[in-house]
């Protein structure tokens, strides 16, 4: 991917997502539901919900919007059940894009994802036409600042079962596979280290580059409408946004 449009976009959708907290912890608030549902209420004893409790801390979810979440999940036995589905396809030019989302709803979920992908001049494909140009790895990227040395965090990661350690202008990507990303989070979350965001993600193998400034625009489309969906948990694609 490239450099500096990681940590731009990150940040522009941590913007976007603080000028919607409410969108935003709805979706997160179903995350939850579902995680205290598999596996409890307990996040000492769910691995699952103790990583999306870390996930709504850094998205500025308050502490006790959190427990009221997880109080109602586990209050709520099976009157709302959350389907996960992975949808596929591809944007203007080609580019590559996965949808994650939780639904009670499929009919209207797939309905909304379809016109999606139309309005955003790209097209809904099948299971699997681009999946296998990700990888899902755990992604935890941390930026740069004074009180943290990159020789001690790169020996913190790797010893804690990371995977690889990417060092850039703005700052520091840990890739870990699905499985070690909790351990990996927790080590450095012990050492007070802060965040960006931390997730398990699907990564591009490669990325696609518009050049079409009408292209751009329908993918920005694409993009906005699917983020919009409350269904619509999480958006992965491969396309390489120029620098902000």
């Amino acid at each position: 991917m490239a450099g500096h449009s990681k940590f731009a976009n990150i940040k522009h959708k941590k913007a976007k997502a603080d000028a919607q907290k409410g969108k935003i912890f709805t979706k997160l608030g179903r995350e939850i539901a579902v995680a205290v549902k598999e596996g409890g209420p307990d996040p000492n004893n769910n691995r699952k919900l103790k990583d999306i409790i870390a996930k709504a801390k850094s998205n500025n979810m308050p502490n006790d919007t959190i427990e009221r979440s997880i109080k109602k999940a586990a209050g709520e036995g099976d009157s709302i059940h959350y389907e996960e589905i992975l949808y596929e396809g591809y944007g203007p030019s080609g580019v590559a894009v996965i949808v994650q989302v939780l639904t009670d709803n499929k009919n209207r979920t797939a309905a909304n994802v379809r016109h999606a992908f139309t309005k955003g001049g790209g097209n809904l494909g099948t299971t699997g036409c681009v999946s296998f140009m990700f990888d899902k790895k755990g992604q935890i990227v941390i930026e740069r600042a004074e009180d943290i040395n990159e020789d001690d965090l790169m020996m913190l990661a790797l010893e804690a079962g990371a995977e690889d350690f990417i060092a850039e202008e703005e700052g520091y990507e840990i890739i870990t596979t699905p499985e070690d990303f909790s351990t990996i989070r927790e080590t450095i979350e012990e050492q007070k280290i802060p965040m960006l965001s931390a997730e398990v993600a699907m990564i591009p193998q490669t990325t696609t580059a518009l050049s079409d400034p009408e292209d751009v625009k329908k993918m920005n489309k694409l993009l906005e409408l699917l983020e919009e969906d409350d269904d619509v948990q999480e958006v992965f694609h491969n396309w390489e946004e120029d620098d902000e």
